[in-house]
């Protein structure tokens, strides 16, 4: 039965390295990115590095495309101990703890670089340990590229967001971020977007530029906005009842293989964001570079409303102001 078992989860993950060495453990990794996404490929990556430097012991077996379920459900099987570890967005986190959010605030890094910096900062750790109260294990974060903006029709001017309907995630300060620019932020899930943007159910997105390409969003958008205007940070985190079972000397090794490719995510970004821009620039769609005078006074008055809601915002601000 329990080799059954084996074949089943090896048939549905994207990777797994079986090894025959008789203490072998299988451990599961949720992610909810597809196969294609850096998420899933350093996952894979990873799952390679800990089955050689554990001689075998560790065998990660990557689930992508969230084939073991949402985030929430994730969360929750990992809390009771079925899932072994999850790269999450910050969805399920800053909806238990606002705090979490003040990663989204707008214009908070200009580039990759700040937001890993900020990332690897003392706000950013004092905020990892906010994980364990939800029965988890913090090892770090990485991220997705900075947001930008993918609009139908033309845009000429932060004016043009108003009243049009754009594709967010459900969190708070980013839904505020765009009712506070007048737009009608509209959350939906990534698999529903194409059709969506296609057929004019929404006006346009908040995406990086990775998604829009690998998605061809860019097919039925007028108007790109080289924005930058965001970074969009993930948590690295583990089960700690399954934590609690392993080894002194293979919870090292998790933990420092996690974060070197944890880095290696963030740092890809620089390159990716790069790419993919210049794919975007070669179609129809006119690209437009703007910065934070485009969006105008609706920013300082989102920073005025979190700064209050959510205290943390003001170090992480001195943190950023500091680089």
């Amino acid at each position: 039965m329990k080799s059954l078992l084996k074949l089943t989860l090896a048939a549905l993950a994207t990777t797994v390295v079986f090894s025959t060495i008789s203490n072998a453990a299988d451990y599961r990794i949720g992610l909810i990115t597809p196969p294609s996404h850096q998420w899933s490929v350093q996952a894979v990556e990873m799952a390679k590095t800990l089955n050689e430097k554990t001689d075998g012991r560790v065998n990660l077996l990557v689930f992508p495309s969230g084939q073991l379920g949402s985030e929430a459900q994730v969360l929750q099987q990992m809390q009771a101990g079925a899932v072994d570890f999850s790269f999450m967005t910050l969805g399920e986190f800053a909806n238990r703890n606002a705090n979490f959010g003040i990663f989204l605030a707008p214009y908070l890094v200009k580039d990759i670089d700040g937001a890993q910096a900020l990332l690897k900062g003392p706000t950013a750790l004092k905020l990892l340990e906010e994980v364990k109260p939800l029965g988890l294990v913090g090892f770090g974060y990485g991220m997705a590229g900075m947001r930008q903006i993918v609009m139908r029709g033309d845009v000429k001017d932060g004016a043009d967001l108003s009243g049009k309907k754009i594709r967010t995630i459900p969190l708070a300060p980013e839904l505020d971020f765009w009712k506070k620019l007048g737009a009608a932020p509209t959350p939906m899930p990534l698999p529903a977007l194409y059709d969506a943007f296609a057929n004019g159910q929404v006006d346009g997105m908040q995406i990086d530029f990775e998604g829009t390409w690998n998605s061809s969003y860019y097919e039925h958008a007028g108007t790109i906005l080289d924005s930058n205007h965001m970074m969009f940070p993930m948590v690295a985190v583990g089960s700690a009842r399954k934590w609690a079972t392993i080894s002194p000397e293979d919870q090292e090794i998790l933990r420092s293989t996690m974060v070197e490719y944890l880095d290696k995510i963030v740092s890809s970004y620089d390159q990716i964001d790069n790419d993919y821009l210049e794919k975007l620039k070669g179609t129809k769609v006119q690209v437009k570079s703007v910065d934070r005078s485009f969006f105008g006074a609706p920013i300082e008055d989102w920073y005025k409303e979190w700064r209050e809601k959510t205290p943390l915002l003001k170090e992480l601000e001195a943190e950023a102001a500091a680089l």
